[in-house]
């Protein structure tokens, strides 16, 4: 059973179609990749699903759907302390707060006395696990992850990749993950999308997607990445 169905959705800004009827499951406790170049549609396809941008087509099972950025800082305000920015989605009485942002960070691989940090003094591997800390905790049953390694040394990406896929495991969480880096995408995903100009072109389990693929394009993204599963390997 999928924890999300997108049928037949577009996104259009104008005389531009952004995404041109898309459909796509995304299935229970999975990863699934979603990958393609800069201004295929993806991060658009991204928006609509959790209602950042108006579409056609219907979305099912985004009821409980939070999603991270590619720029945490970004995306965090400076003027917050890590745990205000944890906390601001909770629904929990004050006095519970602090005991569920110290959760929460742990849970990221965060050490709890970052709490009363600021962005600015913070990494950007670690900002983040902050941005992942804050969307786990309103408990989605969708996690969207919108380009979140791309600003990040290889190093670090590797850290979160695995962070990903144990949250997946821990938290019975399905995950949209979005990457126009086909190694990042082979690595995390168990089913990877392939999008062009607003279209899937290609979808399937991952090993059968890079060691298989049908699409010309898919072919195209594969030789372009002539290191796939030498940086795969280097992240296990």
């Amino acid at each position: 059973m999928p924890a999300s169905a997108i049928e037949r959705l577009t996104v259009r800004y104008g005389t531009h179609v952004a995404v041109d009827d898309v459909s796509l499951a995304i299935p229970e406790r999975s990863i699934v990749g979603l990958v393609g170049e800069s201004g295929s549609g993806k991060s658009t396809l991204a928006k609509a699903l959790v209602g950042l941008v108006p579409h056609t087509g219907t979305v099912t099972g985004a009821d409980r759907v939070q999603m991270v950025f590619q720029d945490p800082y970004a995306s965090l305000d400076p003027r917050m302390t890590v745990g205000a920015s944890v906390a601001e989605g909770l629904k929990l009485p004050r006095a519970a707060r602090a005991a569920e942002v110290a959760r929460l960070l742990t849970l990221v691989n965060l050490d709890p006395a970052l709490a009363g940090s600021y962005p600015r003094q913070l990494s950007g591997g670690q900002r983040q696990r902050v941005a992942l800390a804050r969307a786990l905790g309103p408990r989605p049953s969708l996690l969207v992850a919108d380009e979140i390694t791309s600003a990040l040394d290889v190093s670090v990406q590797g850290a979160v990749l695995n962070l990903i896929r144990s949250l997946r495991r821990e938290l019975g969480l399905s995950v949209l993950f979005i990457s126009h880096n086909l190694a990042v995408v082979r690595y995390v995903a168990d089913v990877i999308a392939v999008m062009r100009e607003g279209r899937l072109v290609e979808v399937g389990p991952a090993e059968q997607i890079t060691s298989r693929p049908h699409a010309p394009y898919t072919r195209a993204l594969l030789d372009a990445v002539p290191q796939v599963g030498r940086t795969a390997t280097a992240w296990r």
